[in-house]
């Protein structure tokens, strides 16, 4: 028995059968094609925690409880386990199953069904058992060896996913509350412009009273007052809807933030210089292109898992244990039996169907190549994505802020002219319309400059650092 073991475990030693991974190589550009624009260069990513260059302590706080609590978080994190289990289950595929069984059988034979009785013929019988079966495949073709290959790569796939779960919950985290911030921002520059156009109408009310205007200048304000009103609830209704979808991304209930977010906060800015590295950088820190490596390697252990079946499977079988007609003699060494030696199956009229599976097995790997391949690409997109909108953005935001100052220079001299009776309320009724509407556009800019370079850090695959935490927890 010890020499079949001593040659199974040489012969589990040798060659498995089907392919051998080798990652794939990618190439990458050796720059970003878009330029780097506002604050955005190629000096090398810096391990931080991207959400704390913002210098906000809400911000860090939210992202730190969506981190302990998320939802979709912690679904990752059990199914993170279930794959660690599978694969602890493939390594103990190497070792040898032992089975344990007991029975007492208590026989009645029929007298009637003898043709003839001796005297001292036993008609009742009992019969106690108790054995053990050990069976031990021995690897010789590396069929479980591919096993434990697939299990260990899905595990690596299924961390990996797990980590991208984690980077989109903090940019969700981040972009839902740089909108909160934005729609508290236009919010407020709308109850201004409704202050301002109450002050008009009630300049264009006292100077129809006193006969130096007619009715149509106090309609026309009335008008645009009633406008910005309108535009007000649908802000409030964002901002609500906003709030609650920041509630339950750290794993509360919908209104759990009203209170905490009711006051006005800054949108915040970004920092001054944003390193995005080289996209040869790129690929070390997208956990979905990781993850997508990984799948294409348990794809290839499949193949071999797969071919294995083709060639037998040997196995050490033992069994032993004690068996008596008598409880009193039942453990006793005239009670034992065993039986031990090697066994070979092999499935020889299968071919066919094993063959079929190979073959699909084969055209998975080539799936995960290109789905690899795929990933690698978007990568790259989201990216060069990011940069330009976050660059372009800055330009506008630029755009916008001029107008704003010369859109309130010309209301100025609209009303200072209209006010003394040298001009026409049309004018000022123009510029108090396009000073709000620019007004609100730089206020959804400035939000959007922020949201873009949230993206661009998530497209940088940002966020390994509370991974590190996470993992330090357990």
């Amino acid at each position: 028995m010890k020499r079949l073991a001593i040659i199974g475990l040489v012969l589990a030693a040798g060659c498995a059968v089907g392919p051998d991974y080798h990652p794939p190589k990618t190439k990458a550009p050796t720059n970003w094609s878009e330029a780097q624009l506002g604050g955005a260069t190629n000096s090398a990513v810096q391990t931080v925690e991207w959400w704390k260059t913002f210098n906000d302590p809400e911000l860090n706080s939210l992202i730190e409880r969506a981190v302990a609590a998320n939802y979709d978080l912690r679904i990752a994190e059990a199914q993170l386990l279930q794959a660690r289990a599978l694969r602890s289950g493939a390594v103990w595929a190497f070792t040898p199953s032992i089975t344990g069984s007991a029975s007492y059988t208590d026989r009645q034979t029929s007298r009637n069904a003898q043709t003839f009785v001796a005297s001292n013929q036993v008609f009742e019988t009992h019969l106690y058992d108790a054995s053990f079966d050990a069976s031990w495949e021995i690897d010789v073709f590396g069929g479980l060896r591919r096993q434990l290959q697939q299990a260990t790569a899905q595990y690596a796939s299924v961390e990996e996913q797990r980590r991208f779960v984690l980077i989109s919950v903090m940019a969700e985290v981040a972009r839902n509350y740089v909108d909160v911030r934005g729609f508290q921002k236009r919010i407020n520059i709308n109850h201004e412009n409704i202050i301002a156009q109450q002050e008009s109408v009630e300049i264009t009310r006292a100077r129809f009273n006193a006969g130096l205007t007619s009715e149509l200048d106090v309609k026309q304000a009335e008008v645009l007052l009633a406008t910005t009103r309108a535009q007000l609830p649908t802000l409030e209704t964002a901002l609500r809807q906003t709030v609650h979808q920041l509630s339950v991304l750290i794993g509360r209930e919908p209104g759990a933030l009203l209170d905490e977010l009711a006051a006005t906060a800054p949108i915040p800015a970004p920092p001054p210089e944003v390193p995005v590295g080289l996209p040869s950088e790129l690929l070390r820190r997208r956990p979905d292109v990781h993850a997508a490596e990984r799948d294409l390697a348990a794809a290839t252990a499949n193949v071999g898992v797969q071919t294995a079946e083709l060639f037998p499977k040997f196995f050490l079988l033992g069994l032993g244990g004690y068996q008596t007609v008598s409880m009193t003699s039942w453990i006793s060494p005239g009670s034992q039996y065993w039986s031990a030696g090697p066994t070979m199956t092999w499935r020889l009229l299968d071919f066919g169907r094993i063959r079929a599976q190979i073959k699909a097995a084969d055209a998975q790997t080539k799936q995960a190549l290109a789905v690899y391949e795929k990933t690698v690409l978007i990568a790259f997109q989201d990216v060069e994505n990011a940069l330009v909108a976050y660059g372009n953005e800055q330009v506008r935001y630029r755009a916008l802020a001029d107008a704003v100052a010369a859109n309130r220079r010309a209301m100025e001299l609209a009303s200072e002219l209209y006010t003394k009776g040298l001009g026409d309320y049309l004018n000022v009724l123009v510029t108090q319309r396009a000073l709000f509407d620019v007004e609100d556009q730089l206020a959804d800019s400035q939000r959007t400059v922020t949201a873009n370079l949230v993206a661009l850090y998530k497209a940088l695959g940002g966020g390994w650092e509370a991974n590190a935490k996470m993992e330090a927890r357990k």
